[in-house]
């Protein structure tokens, strides 16, 4: 990463199997000047691959709205065992049961319960942690969107499949689900319109064309970008649906969410300041 890249933005990296996404943030921020920050918009277990966007600068400010995408998978799943932590990593123990035919893949809003082996916090702790201790871990059930779920292949008692969901849903959980299964193979292929495709460790995605993608702008003049630069509402159209990109000549000025002022008019509360 040379000195003339600019450091605010977003890197989308295609993380190997056998690291977690901490290693992968350590590796980036140790490439960059010191004290930039630096993190991420989505864990990915250590034996999973695929996607991971690292968020660079004021990139961290808006991980809230890039870790609430869609988030597309491919996994390969075994039928006939079980394991302990849903995945290629656990104790697996054998049951031989594996469906013929075609399986109902479930879609629309699902109902799961996250494993046990999961980065989730109980008490203020890790889930995983707890688990790995020999203690019972039982996470509430949550409600999650699964918008496609395909068969790929199959091949004796392992099936690959493809999965587009919302944030928050367990794969692992959905595999399981299925029967005497687990994820052999996990690979995050794409986050909202990042593709895994595209994916360059050494380039940084400037924040304002990585917001682009997800959020439209609104441009302002004068008076309203300072206040505007000040977290101060400015008058909003009324036709916006959910968050903007406010900029004005010098780029962008901050992320803006559409609020209602004290007369009933619309308009645009700045909740993630990015100038200065």
């Amino acid at each position: 990463m040379s000195g003339a890249t600019p450091i605010d933005g977003v890197i989308l990296y295609d993380k190997p199997r056998d690291i977690s996404s901490h290693d992968v943030v350590y590796r980036v921020r140790r490439a960059l000047p010191r004290r930039t920050r630096v993190g991420h918009a989505g864990t990915l277990d250590p034996f999973a691959t695929g996607l991971l966007l690292v968020l660079v600068g004021r990139g961290t400010r808006a991980q809230r709205f890039l870790m609430g995408l869609e988030k597309t998978y491919e996994t390969i799943a075994r039928f006939g065992a079980v394991s302990t932590t849903g995945d290629s990593e656990g104790e697996i123990a054998e049951t031989g049961r594996v469906p013929a035919g075609d399986l109902a893949l479930p879609t629309g809003l699902v109902r799961q319960r996250p494993p046990a082996y999961s980065a989730l916090r109980v008490d203020g702790e890790r889930a995983y942690a707890r688990a790995r201790r020999g203690e019972q871990v039982e996470l509430p059930e949550r409600e999650v969107t699964v918008h496609a779920f395909d068969e790929l292949w199959r091949d004796g008692d392992r099936r690959a499949f493809a999965i587009r969901c919302s944030s928050g849903t367990y794969v692992r959980s959905l595999v399981a689900d299925l029967g005497d299964a687990y994820c052999e193979e996990l690979r995050r292929t794409a986050i909202g319109p990042f593709d895994v495709a595209d994916a360059d460790p050494e380039r940084i995605v400037p924040l304002d064309e990585a917001l682009a993608r997800i959020m439209p702008s609104v441009r302002l003049e004068g008076d309203l970008a300072r206040r505007a630069s000040h977290g101060v509402a400015v008058p909003g159209s009324g036709e916006e649906e959910g968050p903007v990109r406010l900029v004005d000549g010098e780029g962008l000025i901050a992320i803006a969410e559409p609020r209602t002022g004290p007369d009933g008019e619309p308009t645009l509360k700045p909740v993630v300041g990015l100038r200065g």
